[in-house]
Parts: C-alpha cells; structure tokens; sequence
C-alpha cells in the first residue's frame, strides 16, 4: 500500500509541475501588455519600460517561471496587477464564497441522484426508471446558467423568497449565507444530478446482475437487502470517479452561475482577471482549478483501494 501512495504522489506532483509550466507558458503568449493596460493608452515608453521591470515583464520566460514556482511553494503567489493586493488572500477570501457553493451543490446532486438512480435500477422499465431517465435527459440538456435565470424569475421576482444575487458574507450568520448560496448550489447541481443519476442506476444495474448478488437472492435476502448491502456499495467505484470530477467542475466551472447571481466567488474572480488582464491573478488561478483537480483524482484513486480491496493487487 506504501508503495502504491508513493508512485500516485510522484505521479501528481509531476503531473502538477508540467501543468504549472503550461498555464505559465500560454499566460506569456496572450495578446497584450499587462504594463500597458495598467498605464492606459498615454504611458509613455520610458514609464512602461519601467513598469515592465518592476513587474519582472521584461525577464526571460524561464527565469520568471522559476521566480513564480519558488514563491508558490513559499506561499507566496505574488501581487495582483489590478488590486494591487497579495493574490494568495483574493483567492481565499473569493474561496469562501466558491467552496462552499460547490459543496452544497454537490450535496444536493447526491440527495436527488444517488436514491433516484438507484430506485431506477432496482424497478428497470418501471415508472420510476421513466421518471429518473426523464429527469437524467432534460437536466444534462438545460444550461446551469438558464437555470439559474428562471429560479431568479421564479422565487426572486415573482414569489420574492429568495435574493435575486449577492452574497452577504459569512459575517452575516450562518442563514444569510446558505441563503444565498441555496439558489446558485440548485442551479449548479441540477446538471451534475442528471449525469450523476444516469451513471448510478448504470453502476448499480451492472452489479445486481453480477453473480454475487444472485447468490444473495438464492440465500434468502431480501431484493432490498440485496440493493443496499451487496448492489450500492460494489458500485461506487463509477460513481465517485464521476463525483470526484463534478466537485472539482463545480469550483472551477461556477463562472457563469456566480456572474448570474452576483457572487463573489473564484470564478467571477477569474472572469474579472481575464477581462482586466491581470496575468498574476489568472495564472494562481487556473493552477488553483488544476491543482484541484489533480488532487482529487488522486483521492478517488486513493479511495477505490480503500472501497475494492481487489485493486490493490492489480496496482
């Protein structure tokens, strides 16, 4: 098992030192001059020069791409161009707002998903199976962000229950917030449900076919103990790849439902940096997003050895 933890470490933290150099070389090549949108139009060349070279701009690309590695492990990410601020305090103070978005979003997805899936697969063609196909199609089709408009519409203006956008802050107690937050995490879990509840009844159809759950029917379980005790747990493999990937999409793809609601979350952070041309800020950023994403395909690796001991002997 030691050894399996060590070759999945060495593995991420290549896969994380090749990714840091890529978004750092496609950050240099993007068109425009971080110098000259700071400065406007009437710098002149003597005041970009300078500007240049207090920014680092005017260094070779190798030698500010170490300058950058060595600051992150340090824990500093460096200035934001725009705010004129740390970048390591932006992106936690915008990760407040994101993480626990994306947490309640997911919590939502696996509440509708993991029940209505696997009801499905239990009652195959029956009504229920219908309804989560129905439901499975027409959520995967609707965008999270039109979603999201027709809940303002709905409980904002028409039935005035919920704020329309904005986030009060966590200062403001524990309800504000998830107040908040509750119409953004039903916007963004809608999708993610459908895809999760498709691959449920999927996984949990493929081991009630298995034969290990037909030899627990020949012993005299129940079809229910059968489902919850042998079927559901030998099919999470499949279902906690596809929950690892919807976290980390949660995080980083909630630009467009935080710019939606108003939110001061990482992704409307990142939006803003991109429109501005705040290369520091994109650049932490985009390698956050990776990183997690990264990390956490390592611990759902982690956790299928832990959930199918059978792995750990093919590893």
């Amino acid at each position: 098992m030691i050894a399996i933890l060590g070759r999945r470490l060495a593995g991420l933290i290549l896969t994380l030192a090749a990714v840091s150099f890529l978004i750092f070389a496609i950050m240099d090549l993007l068109p425009g001059d971080p110098a000259s949108i700071m400065l406007g139009t009437s710098a002149t060349p003597e005041t970009l020069a300078a500007l240049r070279h207090t920014l680092g701009l005017d260094q070779p690309l190798l030698f500010r791409y170490g300058q950058w590695v060595a600051g992150v492990f340090a824990g500093d990410l460096g200035q934001s161009y725009t705010y004129g601020v740390p970048v390591a305090g932006l992106i936690l103070e915008r990760l407040a707002v994101t993480l626990p978005l994306a947490v309640l979003a997911i919590l939502l997805s696996i509440v509708i998903a993991v029940p209505l899936g696997t009801l499905a697969a239990a009652r195959r063609n029956g009504i229920a199976d219908i309804v989560a196909t129905l439901f499975s199609q027409v959520s995967i089709a609707v965008p999270s962000f039109w979603v999201a408009l027709l809940l303002i519409i709905l409980f904002a203006i028409t039935l005035r229950l919920m704020p329309a956008g904005g986030f009060p802050g966590w200062s403001a107690g524990l309800w504000p917030a998830l107040h908040a937050l509750m119409m953004p995490a039903v916007a963004l879990a809608l999708p993610q449900a459908g895809v999760l509840t498709r691959v449920t009844r999927s996984a949990v159809l493929e081991t009630l076919n298995e034969d290990f759950t037909r030899t627990a029917r020949a012993k005299g379980l129940s079809a229910r103990a059968v489902l919850w005790r042998h079927a559901v747990p030998n099919a999470l493999v499949p279902i906690l790849t596809i929950l690892g990937l919807q976290f980390t999409f949660l995080v980083a793809g909630a630009v467009l439902v935080e710019n939606v609601f108003n939110l001061p979350g990482l992704g409307r952070l990142a939006f803003q940096a991109l429109s501005q041309r705040d290369i520091m800020v994109m650049q932490d950023v985009v390698l956050f997003f990776a990183a997690l994403v990264i990390l956490m395909n390592f611990l759902v690796d982690m956790s299928y050895l832990a959930i199918d001991p059978r792995l750990r002997e093919d590893a």
